[in-house]
């Protein structure tokens, strides 16, 4: 006897359950892999050139002096988004010893093009008399923050 696309043997073999497990599995998956999708399909419209952008790094001796530097920076236009990261601790060799400070860590989001000005405003702003001032190309990331990044600071 069959019901359906099943018989009564497959039925009392497991059959069933294999296919009600596969069909559950399957539901369950389906928003998982349409926000995938969906992701991948925003990432892949959206062109962006490998090292438009660049994530540059400063180090500051406290919380004030990074906030500062982070309002200068943004207000001028040299960075759409500055992270403050507290509480690092930075080991290092200076002037013939090892030092070890505890700092915190600007993360800076700019264009390569403005890295030489970020640069430039950061040694003139900057208490330190050799300021870290580190960058990085960026190359992949979330179509539309990287258009929000080239959108807020120009050329």
């Amino acid at each position: 006897m069959r019901f359906g696309f099943l018989s009564v043997e497959e039925l009392q073999s497991g059959h069933l359950r294999t296919v009600l497990v596969s069909v559950l599995l399957s539901t369950l998956m389906l928003p998982l892999l349409r926000t995938v999708g969906l992701r991948a399909f925003s990432m892949a419209s959206e062109s962006y050139t490998s090292g438009t952008h660049s994530a540059a790094f400063v180090t500051c001796p406290n919380e004030q002096v990074a906030k500062d530097l982070a309002r200068g920076i943004v207000q001028g236009k040299l960075a759409a988004c500055v992270n403050i990261i507290p509480k690092i601790t930075s080991v290092y060799e200076w002037q013939g010893k090892i030092e070890e400070d505890n700092e915190v860590l600007l993360m800076i989001k700019t264009r390569s093009s403005k890295v030489s000005a970020l640069a430039e405003y950061v040694r003139s702003n900057h208490p330190y008399e050799v300021a870290e001032v580190i960058s990085l190309p960026i190359d992949q990331g979330n179509p539309p923050y990287l258009k929000w990044l080239g959108d807020v600071v120009p050329e």
